[in-house]
């Protein structure tokens, strides 16, 4: 008889991988399959935000990105014999709360392939050219049949996440509703080739009547460039070294202009779609198998690793004796976010379009910093705050003991924090329960904490394994914060 999964994951990219990463650092039992026969290998999402930096810094893997990346490149607008230099991005200087500030330029086959090597160094792997075709659910488990050389395998498994794109196999079984627009007049070939007569210093971009356009990206450590180029209605994608080069060429007049090596080659059609719901039992959608979005702002890798990062330690905890309504929390907190940030990208998007300059701009919004759960679930309003933070926000980098608080949140634990004497002494006292994600305990009385954290006097903060806020207390402190423990981990009772 085969062994019970704890997880089962359809799907190997990013936000799969990532999954995978935090719950075998659990130590729980996981499978990741894919149908694909091997890693993927184009550019895609190339956009790595602030916030996901920290996700990685947490799951291990950012020295890898850091130096598989680099920063975005100015753009060039070329504009008949004139290019306007613009930047998407401000330049940012990193400070004590924000130690990544700025978003990196990635292809999307290298972040696969650190998330792949970290995924390894852990022991697991991904099962490539295995496809699942359907499952069944029960109370206590789920029975997913995987398709693969040798023929079909019953999988069974406490849980199943499909991670396995717009178009995957999990959310049209579940018969789960993608609600949202495509349209199939709107297309963008997407080429990574090897290019001459193309400066790799600039984000090179030609506008072009009606919205269509021709951008070419340079590939940080690489002799590509990822070729953007938005076709017309009814036009035929060109396909081969030849007709591409002649495609680029009508567009932009420049006859120096040539792609040789053709590396990956596919066309994309702008889908804006969000899943109706994130759950039914216990199967969970993740990534772009719950939510799918224009490339503009580049939002849609990021959202689904931040959807892993956040489902992941609340399966660990469920599996390990908490609630099982922890696991509503996952949609509660995710889905809002998803729609959000459908929205940013749409209108970025649309905005290219009519050659608007600000869809070029990048901000804020895109890195994802200030995203917050509070209000949902796990963050009800009124509970106790600092002057800048509430539960439910972002847990800010610090200056702690001639380090940072980042290197000590980092893992897949929950972390107390106490300023002042009374915190510390209610810190002392919090009862934690064996099972589950353990618990790191810190006392701090440094400045740089303080006013990152908005501090002025005795307060108690409980961070959560995803790096948010999950209690803040600055009176009541033991029985606050037991209570808020209480709906994340297993049997708190003293």
């Amino acid at each position: 008889m085969n062994q019970t999964l704890d997880v089962l994951i359809a799907g190997a990219g990013p936000t799969g991988t990532t999954l995978a990463i935090d719950l075998l650092r659990r130590g729980l039992a996981v499978r990741i399959v894919d149908k694909a026969p091997h890693a993927f290998e184009g550019s895609r999402a190339k956009g790595l935000q602030p916030r996901t930096l920290e996700v990685f810094d947490d799951l291990g893997v950012l020295d890898d990105v850091l130096a598989g990346s680099s920063d975005y490149p100015r753009l060039g607008i070329h504009l008949g014999p004139v290019t306007v230099p613009w930047r998407m991005f401000r330049h940012r200087e990193r400070t004590d709360d924000v130690p990544y500030p700025n978003t990196r330029l990635m292809p999307q086959y290298r972040t696969d392939s650190v998330l792949h090597d970290r995924l390894g160094q852990l022991g697991g792997r991904v099962e490539h050219g295995r496809e699942l075709t359907g499952f069944a659910q029960d109370d206590t488990s789920v029975t997913a049949t995987v398709l693969g050389d040798r023929g079909p395998e019953r999988i069974t498994a406490r849980y199943l996440v499909g991670a396995d794109g717009g178009a995957g196999a999990v959310r049209k079984h579940l018969g789960v509703g993608f609600l949202g627009e495509t349209d199939d007049q709107d297309r963008m070939l997407i080429v990574d080739a090897v290019t001459t007569g193309l400066s790799r210093t600039r984000w090179h971009v030609w506008p072009g009547g009606k919205g269509r356009f021709v951008g070419a990206c340079p590939l940080p450590h690489t002799d590509l460039f990822q070729w953007m180029i938005r076709l017309s209605p009814g036009e035929e994608p060109p396909a081969g070294e030849e007709a591409i080069t002649r495609r680029i060429r009508a567009h932009t007049r420049n006859r120096a202009v040539a792609v040789h090596d053709i590396r990956w080659r596919s066309v994309f059609r702008p889908n804006i779609r969000l899943a109706e719901t994130y759950r039914r039992g216990r199967v969970f959608l993740a990534g772009d198998a719950a939510h799918v979005h224009t490339p503009a702002g580049a939002q849609g890798l990021n959202t689904g690793i931040q959807d892993a990062h956040n489902l992941g330690w609340k399966l660990g905890q469920v599996l390990a004796g908490a609630g099982a309504r922890l696991l509503d929390s996952y949609e509660a907190e995710r889905l809002p976010i998803a729609a959000g940030v459908l929205g940013l990208s749409t209108k970025k998007y649309e905005g290219l379009a009519k050659l608007d300059p600000s869809s070029l701009r990048r901000g804020k919004d895109e890195q994802q910093l200030s995203l917050t759960y509070h209000g949902g679930p796990l963050a009800p309003a009124g509970t106790d705050r600092t002057t800048t933070l509430r539960a439910g926000d972002r847990a800010p980098d610090a200056g702690w003991a001639g380090s940072r608080l980042f290197d000590a949140y980092r893992g897949p634990h929950f972390t107390l924090v106490a300023y002042g004497p009374e915190a510390a002494a209610a810190s002392d006292q919090l009862a934690w329960p064996a099972a589950g994600a353990p618990l790191r305990r810190l006392t701090t009385g440094e400045h740089g904490f303080r006013r990152s954290y908005g501090i002025v006097g005795d307060t108690l903060l409980l961070v959560r394994p995803d790096g948010y806020i999950g209690h803040i207390a600055t009176r009541d402190f033991l029985e606050s914060t037991r209570a808020a423990v209480r709906t994340m981990a297993p049997g708190v009772t003293g």
